[in-house]
């Protein structure tokens, strides 16, 4: 049974949502700001979290950044539907989806799974003898999803589920074009549509993380008005 954290200073949210992911069958966690959520998981992390934004004490976004120092555990974020910024910000600070209010449960609920089953895909817990639970070595980059690691020039890159899937796709086919849907189609299941922006977030913090450790990373090149490529050394 997987465990969820909801964190929202809105109660009303905090109980219809925690009822819908029992009735699913999902264990909740619920806390109503950033401080109290943040205390329970350095005791232990939930399997994932759904954090508000706009909270007392600490809000989502001081949340997300005290979370991405010692896990990459799935998060969604809760977003107004006015709040385009701090959806692009959440994003590059490595939140893997966000949800806008007022949301349809269902839809969560969806998007919930898809995290869980992206995680346990990259994590191991799905294991067959595919493309993409092989090793992989291109040039400078090794990745190897069975144990969620990724290294480039031997120097290790601590990337989200999101992250790691799209650098897969594209570094499996090297000199190839990826489409912003096809990227679509690898990081998100059907019945979840995220727009060409959250592509390009992902995109984005995956780039700044890489350059973490080589400031001259350049193997993801933008094709504008077509998508992705990576470029093998």
């Amino acid at each position: 049974m997987s465990k969820i954290a909801l964190v929202d200073d809105d109660r009303n949210i905090l109980t219809s949502v925690s009822m819908t992911l029992e009735a699913e069958g999902f264990e909740v966690e619920t806390y109503n700001d950033g401080q109290a959520a943040l205390d329970a998981f350095n005791k232990k992390m939930p399997d994932m979290a759904v954090f508000d934004i706009k909270m007392p004490r600490m809000d989502g976004m001081d949340l997300l950044q005290r979370v991405r120092q010692k896990s990459r555990m799935p998060v969604i974020f809760l977003t107004s539907k006015d709040d385009e910024i701090d959806e692009v910000l959440g994003l590059r600070m490595g939140a893997d989806d966000y949800v806008k209010k007022p949301f349809s449960q269902r839809l969560l609920v969806e998007r919930i799974r898809a995290l869980l089953r992206r995680q346990e895909a990259v994590s191991g817990d799905i294991v067959g003898d595919t493309e993409e639970t092989k090793l992989m070595t291109r040039g400078s980059l090794t990745m190897d999803p069975l144990r969620h690691a990724v290294s480039w020039r031997g120097a290790d890159v601590s990337l989200t589920v999101t992250e790691f899937l799209l650098l897969q796709a594209l570094a499996q086919r090297p000199g190839f074009v990826k489409s912003r849907d096809q990227l679509m189609d690898v990081a998100y299941d059907d019945q979840v549509y995220v727009d060409d922006r959250t592509i390009d977030s992902h995109i984005k913090r995956l780039r700044k993380k890489m350059r973490s450790v080589d400031p001259e990373f350049s193997a993801i090149e933008t094709l504008y008005g077509i998508g992705y490529r990576y470029n093998e050394e």
